[in-house]
C-alpha cells in the first residue's frame, strides 16, 4: 500500500510540474499573440459592429483622397494580394516589390521587383532606400504585405491584427519626433530579458556589416561610446538593431588579431528589437546615414552565405 502511495504522489507530482511548465509556455504564447485581447474584441465586434467603425471608416475611394507625403514599403510574393493597400489606405504612397516576380511582371515597366530574393523582407526595404535616397517623402513605413489574421499577423499589435487599423492610428507627428517607431509595442517576443542576446548577430557578423560604413569608430571614451551605440541603433533602418542595447562586449575578438575591429565600435552585448520587421521612420532619421551605408548592409544581404531567415533576422 506504501508503494502504491508514493508512486501515487510522484506521478502527481510529474504531472504538476508537467502542467506548471506547459501553462507557462501557453501564457508566454497568449502574450504573444495577444490571444486574450483578439477573443475578446472578436466576440465583442460581433453585437456591437459599430466599435470597430471608428477605426474601419468608409474608404473615401481612390479617385476621391488627397495622397499625403507619406509612402508604404512592402515586400511580396507575385501570388500576395495587396490590393488592400490601396483600397483601404488611398491617401498613402505605396512601393510594392515583388520578390520572386514572373517573367510578366519583369517585363512590366510599373512594376518594382528586388535584384535578388535573399534576406526576406530587407532587401526590398534596403532597394527602396537605395534607389529613392535623394527623394524620400516625410513618413516610410515598412510593412507586411499580409493584412490581418490571428496567425499571419499575429504580430500587429492593432484591434484583430487588422495593418490598416493599425495604419490609421499611426501618429505621423510622433514619427516625426521619435524618428523610429516600430509598430510593434509588445516586447515578446524580441526585448524581453531572455531575448536580448541575438544569436544571429555574432561579433564576426557585426564586423563584416559595418566596417567601412559611418558607424561610429570604437576609440570613443566609453561614454561617447554608449551614446553612439544608441544612436546606431536608433538609426539603423534595417529593422532590428533598434530597440535595446547596453553594456560591451566581454570575451570579445581580439584586437591583435583582428585588426579591422579597430575601425568598427563595439557590438553591444545585448542586441534586440520588438518583433517583426514593421516600423514607420522619418525622411530626417533615413538621412542621419549616408547613402553609402545602406549600399553596404545590402551588399551583406547579397553576399552573406547565412539562409533567408538569419539575414533576415540580422537586418
Amino acid at each position: 500500500m506504501k508503494c502504491s502511495l508514493r508512486f501515487a504522489v510522484s506521478i502527481s507530482c510529474l504531472l504538476l510540474v508537467v502542467l506548471w511548465f506547459l501553462v507557462r509556455h501557453i501564457q508566454d504564447i497568449l502574450d504573444q499573440y495577444s490571444g486574450g485581447a483578439y477573443v475578446i474584441v472578436s466576440f465583442y465586434a460581433c453585437f456591437h459592429p459599430e466599435f470597430l467603425s471608428r477605426f474601419l471608416k468608409e474608404s473615401p475611394g481612390v479617385n476621391n483622397v488627397e495622397v499625403g507625403d507619406k509612402i508604404i514599403v512592402m515586400a511580396k510574393l507575385e501570388e500576395e494580394n495587396t490590393d488592400w493597400v490601396q483600397n483601404e489606405l488611398p491617401d498613402w504612397q505605396r512601393a510594392i516589390y515583388v520578390v520572386n516576380p514572373s517573367e510578366k511582371t519583369l517585363n512590366d515597366p510599373n512594376a518594382l521587383t528586388t535584384p535578388a530574393n535573399k534576406g526576406h523582407e530587407s532587401m526590398a526595404y534596403l532597394t527602396y532606400i537605395i534607389d529613392n535616397y535623394h527623394n524620400l517623402p516625410h513618413t516610410i513605413a515598412f510593412l507586411h504585405a499580409h493584412r490581418s489574421g490571428f496567425l499571419q499577423a499575429w504580430h500587429v499589435d492593432a484591434p484583430l491584427h487588422d495593418n490598416v487599423i493599425a495604419m490609421r492610428m499611426l501618429q505621423l507627428d510622433y514619427v516625426q519626433q521619435a524618428g523610429y517607431v516600430n509598430l510593434r509595442c509588445n516586447w515578446n517576443p524580441g526585448c524581453k530579458k531572455a531575448h536580448r542576446i541575438n544569436r544571429h548577430v555574432t561579433d564576426e557578423v557585426w564586423m563584416e556589416i559595418f566596417t567601412g560604413t559611418s558607424t561610429p569608430p570604437r576609440n570613443q571614451s566609453s561614454s561617447s561610446s554608449s551614446s553612439s551605440s544608441s544612436s546606431l541603433l536608433s538609426t539603423n533602418m534595417t529593422a532590428t538593431t533598434t530597440a535595446v542595447v547596453g553594456g560591451r562586449v566581454s570575451g570579445a575578438l581580439d584586437d591583435r588579431n583582428h585588426p579591422l575591429l579597430l575601425q568598427v565600435m563595439d557590438k553591444p552585448k545585448e542586441v534586440a528589437a520588438a518583433c517583426c520587421a514593421q516600423f514607420a521612420v522619418s525622411r530626417d532619421q533615413v538621412h542621419k546615414r549616408p547613402l553609402g551605408d545602406y549600399v553596404q548592409f545590402r551588399n551583406w544581404v547579397f553576399g552573406t552565405e547565412l539562409n533567408d531567415a538569419s539575414s533576415g533576422r540580422v537586418m
